[in-house]
């Protein structure tokens, strides 16, 4: 499986879905079981990449506006939401993540944000079509700590000089 067949997958459930997290994580486990256990993988593997490339201080920033605040459990729940929103929204908030502000069309804090399930969901294929456990993607692991200079979450100052679009479209009232 390539990088587009990957984001075709992740567009095509999340459409389907109607953008719900949990009903994408389902039909993207429906969706994976129809292939076979190497491509379960290989999904697998590109998801992780991004996830682990999603591991970054300006990234958890921007998270942290956008729900009001950000928990490492919760930063891993939205790094799994963002790639549930395609390739177009991961890169550009990768690359800038300040631009979520136009990326996103609507955020809805009880619905958004949380992708949980989607970073099960190979895992869970896999072992629907090899009744195991995935075996270890061989892929480098995240590094320790996120890449980038970290902020401090709790001002708000902080977070509305370095993110004055996600403040302004998202907290400003």
């Amino acid at each position: 499986m390539d990088e587009t067949e990957f984001w075709e997958i992740v567009d095509g459930t999340r459409e389907a879905a109607g953008g719900d997290p949990e009903d994408h994580a389902e039909l993207l486990v429906e969706r994976l079981i129809q292939s076979d256990p190497d491509s379960v993988l290989d999904f697998a593997r590109h998801f992780e990449a991004r996830y682990n490339r999603a591991y970054r201080w300006d990234l958890w920033g921007a998270a942290s506006v956008l729900l009001g605040g950000a928990s490492d459990d919760a930063f891993d729940f939205f790094r799994c939401w963002l790639i549930g929103q395609g390739r177009e929204v991961f890169e550009g908030a990768v690359h800038d993540p300040d631009a979520l502000a136009e990326l996103l069309d609507d955020f809805d804090e009880e619905l958004d944000g949380d992708g949980e399930e989607l970073g099960y969901a190979a895992d869970e294929a896999y072992e629907q079509l090899t009744g195991v456990v995935a075996p270890d993607l061989g892929i480098p692991p995240a590094p320790p700590e996120p890449v980038g200079t970290a902020l401090d979450f709790e001002d708000d100052a902080v977070l509305a000089q370095r993110y004055p679009r996600l403040w302004n479209r998202f907290m400003a009232d």
